[in-house]
Order: structure tokens, then sequence, then C-alpha cells
């Protein structure tokens, strides 16, 4: 018999006949002998709720008393959930993050798991309790509840699989796996049967909504078993592993990751003079502002057109520090565009293969779709693109790269 540790996200439990749900489903892996510990989160729309309430008292809420707040939404979910495992004669006990001891640092908001106590744990699935944890919270060293930022339910659950060492986490959402791109954008998307942590890891930072990108580094860290599956229909779902697990005959490109809220913003007639990237670069730093690609391009004046991505919501605060640095550097201009998005095909077999990027960059053309930015790694080709053509360049790297044919382990 194995221990699975599970995670049931908000619309799983987004009703009290979901969260029957969700009991009767747990109770069946009670009922054939597994150990399980469920992680949950808020019922769906409450977090959103709670914020609300706190934007509605004041525009700048403490973040320590934020987290009081928010942590409430799965205190509800954790206690309900209990109430009906034992409705059924599943022996059941609820504890928030800081009743399991997740100990975490004290970055209110965004905090970071560092020490899990699990042998209280141990002693409940020994005496054949299921036991249901509140997901995106712990305690800092001083008792004050912290939460580890949105989706941070996923990694409550890796984590907790980590320190009981148990066989897999189940990650349960309201789609049955990962697929090779958005099903709503091509609709011969295929479902993969596995990924490995890293491919999941670049899938997650380039858009894919799938996971959160904390949960999967941190499986990949500890080793989990990582499966992610649909709370309303069954299936096998779509297993994370390391990469010596997966077979031999391993695809190319795994998947298309996209983004649509990306803003590029230019700085034009910047000296070519050593640390001016720094000049550029550090004030955006110190505005919280996080930058993707960057471009330089060097003039024929000894000048240079600096261009680097930043998240939508980021872009008029971006121009506004480019606006300070280019008067401090005396650069000609500062410009922008909020029509643009990104587009990454995936995979490690690129390790292995020539030709990926040239693929891809006919599969563009065909369509006549400009590529405006370029970024790549070991197992990842990033472009940035009009927004406009967004759907069409997926559809058309989807099939030039044939994700709509089962890998040959599947067909095996």
């Amino acid at each position: 018999m194995a221990l699975f540790v599970q995670k049931y996200g908000g619309t799983s439990v987004g009703t009290a006949e979901c969260i029957e749900a969700v009991a009767e489903k747990v109770c069946g892996f009670r009922n054939k002998g597994h150990d399980v510990v469920v992680v949950v989160s808020a019922m769906s729309g409450e977090t959103n709720r709670l914020i609300d309430l706190a934007n509605s008292i004041t525009e700048e809420p403490a973040p320590r008393e934020m987290d009081v707040l928010v942590s409430t939404g799965e205190q509800v979910t954790i206690a309900l959930l209990a109430m009906a495992l034992q409705k059924r004669g599943c022996e059941a006990r609820s504890y928030t993050g800081g009743q399991v001891s997740i100990l975490t640092d004290s970055m209110h908001t965004k905090a970071r798991i560092r020490k899990i106590d699990e042998q209280g744990m141990r002693d409940d699935l020994d005496a054949g309790r299921v036991i249901v944890v509140a997901g995106f919270q712990g305690v800092d060293e001083n008792g004050n509840i912290t939460t580890l930022g949105r989706g941070g339910s996923d990694t409550t659950a890796v984590a907790l699989a980590a320190a009981l060492k148990a066989d897999e986490c189940q990650i349960y959402t309201d789609v049955d796996g990962v697929y090779t791109t958005d099903p709503r954008v091509v609709d011969s998307a295929r479902r993969l049967e596995r990924i490995t942590f890293e491919e999941m890891m670049e899938m997650a930072s380039l858009g894919s909504k799938v996971l959160q990108i904390r949960a999967v580094e941190f499986a990949g860290k500890y080793n989990v078993p990582l499966r992610v599956l649909s709370s309303f229909q069954e299936g096998e779902g779509t297993l994370i592993t390391l990469e010596e697990n997966i077979a031999m005959e391993q695809p190319v490109v795994s998947g298309i990751a996209f983004n649509r809220d990306e803003a590029k913003v230019t700085i034009s007639g910047v000296p070519d003079t050593p640390g001016s990237a720094l000049r550029i670069l550090k004030p955006v730093s110190d505005a919280n502002i996080d930058v993707d690609m960057i471009v330089q391009n060097v003039g024929e004046d000894n000048r240079t057109a600096f261009t680097f991505t930043v998240h939508r919501n980021d872009f008029n605060r971006a121009k506004d520090v480019l606006q300070r640095v280019s008067d401090e550097l005396g650069a000609r201009e500062v410009s922008g565009d909020t029509k643009i998005a990104k587009v990454s095909i995936v995979g490690v077999g690129m390790r292995s293969h020539v030709g990926v990027a040239t693929t891809m960059f006919e599969a563009l053309s065909a369509e006549g779709i400009n590529i405006q930015m370029i970024s790549t790694s070991e197992i990842k080709i990033s472009v940035v693109i009009n927004e406009k053509y967004l759907e069409l360049a997926v559809r058309a790297l989807h099939s030039a790269f044939e994700l709509e044919k089962p890998a040959v382990e599947e067909t095996m």
C-alpha cells in the first residue's frame, strides 16, 4: 500500500457538493488501504472575497494582517472536508499550516518554507487517520501566520510529500493533465503521459497555468513524483518525473507554452559604454519589476537600443523608470508596446537534435509572422511576436512539430 499526498484546488472544493465528491474520492483510496494526506485550497472565489474585504477597509493593508485574513479561507475548507470524511466513516483530522508545524520565513504574503515537523502527521497516519491540511500557509519562528503566495497550496502539498517521503504527490485540478498546449487554442492538443521536472518548470515559467513553478521546483529538488489529475473525471493524468525515468524516445519538443501578459520597453540612443546595462536595469529591479527577455543592439554611432520585456501590469511603471534613466544617460527616446505575446517551444529532446530553431522559424515565416525578440536555453526557444498572431503561431508550431501524434513510448 502507498502513501499519497493529494491536493484539491479551489474549483475542486468550490461548493459543499464538490467537497462531498472529494471526500468520496479520498475514502476510496483509504478503503484500498492507502495512507492519505489531503491539502486543500480555499473554496473557489473565497480568497478574492477576503482580499476585497481588506481593500474596502484600507488601500494598503498590513501584510501581516492580510496573512491572518486570507489564511482563514483554507481553514473553512479543511473543517468541511474533515466532516464529510467522518460522515462516511473515514476517520480524519483537520490541521492549519501552523498546527502541522510548517515553519516559514517571515516574508508575509510570499513566505518560503524552511522546515516541516512531520512526526505528528506520522502518528495520525499510523492511527489510520486521513490528515486534512490547509494549503498556502504556515507560521514563522515567532508564531505569526504566513502565506506562501497565490497558488501556494501546490507548494504545500509537494513540501509535505517530500517531508513524509510519499510515494506520489497528486495535484487534482479542473484539467485532466498537462497538454502539449492549451486545448482551447489547438483542438488536437494531446495530454502527455509524462513530462520531466525540467520541462514542466520551463512551461510553468513561460505561461502554462497548470502548476505553480515553485511547486515543480520543490518536487524536482526532492525528487517527489508529481501527478496532475482531474477532480471531475477518472484518468491517469500526467506524471512529472526525473529525466532519466523518461523513455529513450523522448520527443524533440514536448509542448508549447504562451503568455499574453507581455509588454516590451525600449530605450534608444543609449551611449554604448561599460555599465550602461546596469544603469538601465538596476532602477527597474529596485522598483520590484521583473525583467524577462533582453535584447541589445549596437548602432553605428556608438549608441545602442536596449529592449526588454516585463509583465503587462508593470508596463507603465517600467516606462516611468526608464524615462528617468533616459534623462540621466542622455538617451534619445523611450518607447514601448503592450500588444505583444511570447510563444515558447519546450523539450529536453532539443539537447540532442539539430534544426529545431530552423523548424520553428520556418513555421512562423510560412504564416507571415514576424519575430521581434528571441531567447533560448538548452531546452526551450521563446519568441516575442505581435499579439494578434498568437493563436495562429501556436497552431502552426503544434503542427510543425507534430505534437498531435503520440510519442513512441505511448504507442508501445
